[in-house]
């Protein structure tokens, strides 16, 4: 019953302009060529930030029992003979009618959707929707997403695994609350290739000169090429940051890297086209073929959640907040991590499992262990004027 789940990247392949090494040691004004400017998300702009406590509206939660949801393709469970899935459970214990859609198919496309009325303090017809880390981490900073009422959901702030509780661009969660999560980390078609433990064997092995993929979600693979070197990426320096760049570069000039890609990689993995590459757990996990292996990689790896966020005039936030504090009962947080296979936030879940499949209890990609979560590492919290200069190094690093 489980269904592969696609996440989409984040970073701005092909894109020209000036590098990390000038914009950001010259301060907060970035200078941007005219393409960079059709495609590069002008959060920073004062006719864009809003004040969430200005920009609200009536809830209509009470007398108007509907919910409009945006989220990711394959992340949620649907009915099939005799399965009720958990959206029809709650809708049958809520009497609110969802209207669920799985129009996120990538960050910055979604935010194409959104960003006009959002950034005018005007409706985007969702009550919810779920994005990234640093996507909602930008949404909230420029103030397009409403805060949450701790006491409707009692069962987040109470279940949220310990891992994921304390962000740096949402320490509280007063903002957010985590749909799923996964890790990045490496696999290898084991069928074709020795044993991969590493990402530095990706940027070097002999053997896998030209059939290696990276990434094309920045913060990812530049996560992991930081901790390749031994620094953290949640704290980095300007020259740290330049060698990790400087390293993916060389490694594509020298023809190591085949591509950077979302998450059709795993496709060619599959084949063989590709020996071993950057991959997403879920992803992995979601192909159900014995041969293809993810991997933590010895350096560590990373890890990354989508979040539930209500915007800015969302019409039934109490009836979200109401789907959020279902979703981390850890009877419905489990049933729903059978389904899609990425790793379930909600404490308690694990035990639950029991009930809904027993074969799932120890699946180290659904629940991982206590050794794994403590090598996993986040992206630092990023500047606007940061963002727009990584995007571009990465940029033309992607693009090379």
């Amino acid at each position: 019953m489980r269904r592969p789940v696609h996440r989409g990247g984040g970073s701005l392949a092909g894109s020209s302009g000036i590098s990390r090494r000038a914009a950001l040691r010259g301060g907060a004004g970035v200078a941007l060529g005219a393409a960079s400017l059709g495609v590069l998300p002008l959060f920073g702009t004062p006719d864009r930030k809003q004040d969430p406590a200005t920009c609200t509206t009536r809830d209509l939660s009470e007398s108007d029992r509907r919910l409009v949801v945006s989220n990711w393709p394959g992340y949620m469970d649907e009915d099939d003979e005799g399965y009720v899935s958990t959206l029809t459970e709650f809708q049958k214990r809520t009497g609110i009618e969802v209207a669920y859609t799985a129009d996120v198919n990538d960050n910055l496309e979604f935010f194409a959707k959104v960003v006009n009325q959002l950034g005018s303090c005007q409706t985007s017809k969702r009550d919810l929707f779920m994005l990234t880390d640093w996507m909602a981490a930008r949404m909230i900073q420029v103030g397009w997403i409403q805060p949450l009422d701790a006491a409707k959901v009692p069962n987040l702030h109470a279940n949220l695994i310990d891992s994921l509780a304390d962000v740096g661009w949402d320490p509280e969660r007063k903002y957010s609350a985590p749909w799923q999560s996964g890790l990045t980390g490496i696999a290898y078609n084991k069928a074709k290739v020795k044993e991969v433990r590493s990402f530095e064997e990706l940027l070097s092995r002999k053997d896998l000169k030209g059939r290696v993929t990276l990434l094309t979600e920045m913060r990812d693979t530049m996560g992991l090429a930081l901790l390749a070197q031994g620094d953290d990426p949640a704290e980095f320096t300007d020259d740290q940051w330049d060698n990790a760049v400087d390293r993916i570069k060389k490694a594509r000039s020298d023809g190591q890297i085949r591509a950077f890609t979302g998450n059709e990689y795993i496709q060619d993995l599959a084949a063989g086209n590709v020996l071993a590459c950057e991959a997403w757990s879920g992803d992995v996990a979601a192909a159900e073929d014995e041969n293809l292996v993810f991997v933590a990689p010895e350096e560590g790896q990373m890890i990354w959640s989508d979040n539930m966020l209500v915007p800015n005039l969302a019409t039934h936030q109490t009836s979200a907040e109401e789907w959020i504090n279902y979703y981390y009962e850890p009877e419905v947080a489990a049933k729903l991590a059978a389904y899609v296979w990425y790793i379930c936030p909600v404490k308690g879940a694990q035990e639950a499992m029991e009930k809904v499949d027993p074969s799932l209890v120890d699946n180290p990609l659904i629940f991982p262990t206590a050794e794994s979560l403590a090598t996993t590492h986040t992206f630092m919290a990023l500047e606007e004027f940061q963002v727009r200069a990584y995007e571009k190094d990465f940029a033309d690093v992607t693009g090379g």
